[in-house]
């Protein structure tokens, strides 16, 4: 069984490693960005996330210019993930090595691989957690299937409604059940 962060949460400190090999604290801004939105991917294996890293990259800079970075990360392994990039156009990091404990940390709904084929070991269904620049989960998205993910034009003109002082806007859905 999985507990769910909750809205309002710290996020977890969760270290995974970077294409470059460098060490990552996931919800740790890596730029002057202060939120940073962690999409976590099925992995390699999965051409609907491949699709999606590559549209979230061509929205990039809006998400940076609105305070908010972006870092993916899956389960795959550094051989997968080099294998995945060559299909990517994406500028921002990925991360690789997400392990099952840190998949359940977070939460999210854990799946076995239909063959040897589709990949090596059992990965994550997207996920998506923005961390606040006090290092609370301000907004999370959990789905147990690739067809399910939010509407990044949304998402962007969401997090940038939230983020304008004059909004307001706390963090939504405290009182989790």
């Amino acid at each position: 069984m999985t507990q769910k962060l909750a809205a309002g949460d710290l996020f977890p400190k969760l270290k995974v490693t970077s294409e470059q090999g460098d060490t990552i604290v996931l919800g740790e801004p890596l730029t002057d960005a202060d939120w940073q939105a962690v999409f976590v991917y099925r992995g390699k294996h999965c051409p609907l996330c491949t699709k999606y890293l590559n549209q979230i990259s061509e929205l990039q800079q809006d998400f940076l210019a609105a305070g908010v970075e972006i870092i993916a990360v899956s389960a795959d392994s550094k051989t997968q993930l080099a294998e995945h990039r060559k299909k990517l156009t994406v500028a921002f990091p990925l991360a690789y090595g997400l392990n099952i404990e840190q998949m359940q940390q977070l939460g999210l709904y854990l799946s076995d691989p239909r063959s040897p084929q589709e990949t090596d070991h059992v990965f994550a269904e997207p996920g998506l957690f923005v961390v606040n620049e006090k290092g609370q989960l301000h907004v999370v998205d959990i789905s147990n299937n690739p067809f399910v993910r939010p509407e990044l034009q949304s998402l962007l003109n969401g997090l940038k409604w939230i983020r304008d002082p004059d909004n307001n806007y706390p963090i939504r859905g405290m009182h989790a059940s």
